[in-house]
Parts: C-alpha cells; structure tokens; sequence
C-alpha cells in the first residue's frame, strides 16, 4: 500500500469515532514514528510503498484507536515541554495544562534566585512519568530536584525518562498520607529538610465527575492517579500543605495543579493553615487550574 491510499483508508476507519483534525494528527504521529516523515513528506512522498511490517503495525493501531486507546500509549512516547518522554498504563499522560505549572514554577524561580544565592532545591509529589521535575532540571541545571511517587511502577518510568532526557532527579517511592515529616521519605536522617519548592499535580478528579471524563483517559490511564473520594477531594491538597508548613524554606513556595471547580475551596484551605500570597491561576481554557502559596 502506498502513503496517499494508506492515508485514505486510515481516515475511513476512524471517522465515526474521531473528528478530522484529530485523525490527522494520529497519521502525522503515525508516520512520524514509524517512516521518520514530516507533515510535508505526505504530499512530497505520497506514492512512497509501506513496507509490510509497518503496514501490520499501523493496522493493529487502527483497531487500538477504534477501542479509544490514547495513542499516546500506542506509541509508548509523548512529548511535555519540548521533551520526549516514554508513557504507559503505569503513568497518566502529560497535558499541556502541567506545561502552564512548570512555566510559572519557572518564572517564580527566576525570582528566588535574584533573592538568594545558595542552589535552588525543589521537591514534586506525585511525580507520575517525572514530566515536571525531568522538564525543570532542563531548564534549571543547577537546582536540587527530587521527586516522590506512591507506585512503584511509575517510578521506574519516571527513571528512565530522566536517563532519557539526561538529568539527575532523585526519585523515592512513598505513600505522602502516610508520612508524618519529608526527612523520613528524603532518607536524610533527622536533618532538617528545607525546600526553596514543593510542587505537586495530585489525584484531584472526583468520583462524581467521571461522567465527564472521555473514554479513552476512563478506560486506560491509571485510577490511581486519577481520583479521589467525593467526600473528600482535597485529601492530597491538605496533607501536602501541612508537610510544606514544616519543610518550606524563608520565601520557599507551594505550586499545585488543581481540580477546576474546587479552586476556592483549595485556596481557603491553604487560609486556613496560614498560608499567605495565595494566587489563584486560570489555564489557557479559561479553568482555574493552579495555585501559588508561601508560609
């Protein structure tokens, strides 16, 4: 089969369940991964011949794509922040909404380091494929990064994301409810942790809004990522505050990525701990998505 009657057929397959431009989108990361193309080289190489094993193997993704399976998990490999990042069923899928975080984390930190001199160090829970401490480190060579996550199985993504993307994070696995100090989780002994940033994009959707999620993040990204009891939603938020009250460095700062309906109840939760400079951000949608704190 050549590239243009591939091209057609792949549409045909997939039009009842997808618009157009998303279709079209699956076929450039298609050809992309699997022939090394770019966009241009649709048209520019459209009589060229598919070999056979490729031809079986964008056969077998239509048929994964018609379950509504991410095809970012088909492919085992996305991209957050300009960089590659290998994903599967162990790890939620990188949005450009945590792009928005780590570019204010980002911002905040150019002024921290105006203020001090010592190296910035920078903590994120629930670190999934690592995307947001991978992407910092990147951009921050100097800063101390770690990083915590309750599965196991994440964490040896996350891993290999960092050896990927050629940075040092250093990754611990622990269950955050449980813990009562950070020294525990960071095996420093009895030192005193100081954090200059504590990040954290936690599980925050609630069992009720699963109406509202798509299928294809339903069906496949992990639950455990995902969600959180209708009863009580802000269970990450409010641990994780506590810890940041005990372990937050003079002018040291809270980020969180939170659930969008929730953002006024998030932020008088940090008021109520005394948390000040609270900031309340919207995404590019328009949602509020993210928060700033200091204590």
């Amino acid at each position: 089969m050549i590239l243009k009657e591939f091209k057609t057929y792949f549409t045909e397959e997939l039009s009842a369940i997808y618009p157009e431009t998303e279709i079209t989108s699956f076929f450039f990361l298609l050809i992309e991964e699997k022939l090394g193309f770019q966009r241009i080289d649709s048209v520019l190489k459209a009589d060229f011949n598919i070999p056979s094993d490729v031809i079986e193997f964008f056969s077998l993704t239509i048929k994964r794509l018609q379950k509504e399976e991410p095809i970012q998990y088909i492919l085992g490999n996305t991209e957050f922040y300009g960089l590659p990042f290998l994903v599967n069923k162990n790890t939620l899928i990188p949005r450009p909404e945590t792009e928005e975080l780590v570019e204010w984390v980002l911002e905040e930190v150019a002024v921290l380091q105006n203020i001090q001199d010592e190296k910035i160090s920078i903590l994120d829970i629930g670190t999934g494929t690592g995307c947001i401490p991978i992407s910092l480190k990147q951009q921050l060579p100097n800063a101390t990064i770690s990083a915590i996550d309750v599965s196991s199985d994440a964490l040896i993504t996350a891993k290999e994301n960092a050896k990927l993307n050629s940075v040092k994070i250093d990754f611990f696995e622990a269950d955050i409810l449980k813990a009562i100090n950070l020294e525990e989780i960071l095996k420093q002994g009895q030192n005193d942790v100081k954090l200059d940033i504590i990040i954290s994009n936690p599980p925050y959707v609630r069992e009720l809004e699963k109406v509202e999620i798509k299928s294809n993040v339903l069906e496949n990204e992990p639950h455990l990522a995902l969600f959180v009891d209708d009863n009580n939603p802000l269970i990450f938020y409010d641990k994780i505050a506590d810890l940041a009250k005990l372990h937050l460095s003079k002018n040291g700062l809270l980020f969180f990525e939170i659930n969008q309906y929730l953002g006024k109840e998030t932020v008088k939760m940090l008021e109520d701990k005394g948390f000040k400079n609270i900031e309340l951000k919207k995404d590019f949608s328009g949602n509020d998505r993210m928060i700033k704190a200091s204590f």
